[in-house]
């Protein structure tokens, strides 16, 4: 196979086509997004940075109702460092991979401290901010500040691979595919062109039945060309996902109110609350009540299991429910200064990852509320405000 030297010498003439052609494609066709600037336009760093983070392991969809509300919020980066870490997990809840919201308000805190409240506008500096990597570094430099930069996303290295028919298998092909993706990119515009690749995977050049005939790119299209643009790029098998399993205890006071716990702020989850539960571990512990109930209590096992799936394993949890009295004693297990009572009308507004939403939906069953507490008073306490520490 050719080396990325020897295959660009090949297509030196065809680097400046394959640019025009990918931006009149996107001036003509990209996705209007509330955090991109039109074509030919620098859009502001804060709200480039807050985008690419939030779509992260996240899909556009999924995405744009919560950019919208955080934008709403907080709308600059000064904004967002005066926030309190518990309010943005609370409102980052259901987006996953928690270490992003994190990450995200002790950026914009060091943005906010270090940098007055601007953005650094190269690769280098970028990437020295919390929870800026190579990709998210780039994209701000090109997009919001015309660098010449290559993010390189999924979309991209999907689009890249097929382009120059890249046979390496992923994850080896990143180095070939980063190197390809950065001599294409034009002397102007390099954020459209960057973006432009990102819309061309994201509509034209999917991962299954690409519609490479309206693709502006097919005819430079080595993969195309050979037959391969569906099958491309190749992967290397992925290791089976291991499965952990647990215990969750749900606790129910008289007035209706649930007893949740912050996780520790470092690790799976950090800062997010919790239904009391056992270390997660390839086998359940025997004895999870005696060793880990939250309050002595007759806890009752929930039929089923409740089942989700984390980047690198799978997990299964026993469900356990209790009804508790007014002022239930908590015992050492439940790490008491970590727990708090929190009214069921509160939960929707808490920072519930989506694995506990599962858990307390399985307990208190549809409706969201435990049938002993329909009707009664919720406690006006709502969420902890504990979880609103001002450091990750």
């Amino acid at each position: 196979m050719q080396d990325v030297h020897t295959r660009g010498a090949d297509l030196a003439g065809t680097d400046g086509r394959i640019a025009r052609a990918l931006l009149a494609w996107y001036r003509r066709e990209g996705r209007t997004l509330p955090w991109r600037a039109p074509p030919g336009h620098l859009q502001d760093p804060y709200k480039v940075w807050l985008s690419e983070i939030m779509l992260q392991q996240t899909t556009v969809k999924a995405v744009t109702p919560r950019y919208i509300d955080f934008l709403r919020r907080w709308p600059d980066v000064t904004a967002l460092a005066r926030a309190e870490l518990g309010d943005v997990l609370a409102a980052w809840a259901g987006l996953g991979y928690y270490a992003r919201a994190r990450n995200l308000h002790a950026c914009a805190r060091a943005v906010a401290e270090t940098h007055g409240g601007r953005f650094p506008g190269t690769e280098d500096a970028l990437r020295k901010l919390p929870g800026i990597g190579a990709y998210t570094s780039a994209a701000i430099a090109a997009i919001a500040f015309g660098r010449h930069a290559a993010p390189v996303d999924g979309n991209i290295e999907r689009v890249i691979a097929r382009l120059f028919a890249i046979e390496t298998p992923l994850p080896a092909a990143k180095p070939e595919i980063k190197a390809l993706a950065e001599r294409l990119i034009p002397a102007e515009h390099p954020g459209d062109f960057a973006q432009g690749l990102m819309d061309l995977g994201a509509s034209i050049c999917t991962p299954r039945r690409p519609a490479c005939g309206l693709c502006p790119l097919r005819p430079f299209c080595g993969g195309f060309a050979a037959g391969l643009a569906e099958q491309l790029p190749y992967k290397a098998a992925k290791a089976e996902r291991p499965t952990r399993r647990g215990t969750a205890f749900v606790a129910i006071r008289e007035d209706g109110a649930v007893l949740l716990r912050e996780r520790p702020p470092s690790g799976l989850l950090g800062g997010m609350l919790e239904a009391p539960s056992t270390p997660w571990a390839e086998t359940a512990p025997q004895h999870a009540i005696e060793q880990y109930a939250p309050l002595r209590a007759g806890w009752k096992r929930v039929p089923g299991l409740v089942t989700h799936t984390f980047t690198h394993f799978h997990l299964e949890l026993t469900v356990y429910r209790a009804e508790a009295g007014q002022d239930p004693e908590l015992t050492r297990a439940a790490d008491p200064a970590r727990c708090s009572w929190v009214g069921q009308r509160a939960l929707p507004g808490a920072a519930l990852p989506s694995v506990m939403r599962k858990v307390l939906a399985h307990a208190l069953g549809e409706g969201g509320l435990a049938p002993k507490a329909r009707g009664a008073r919720t406690p006006a306490s709502g969420v902890p405000r504990r979880g609103g520490r001002r450091s990750a």
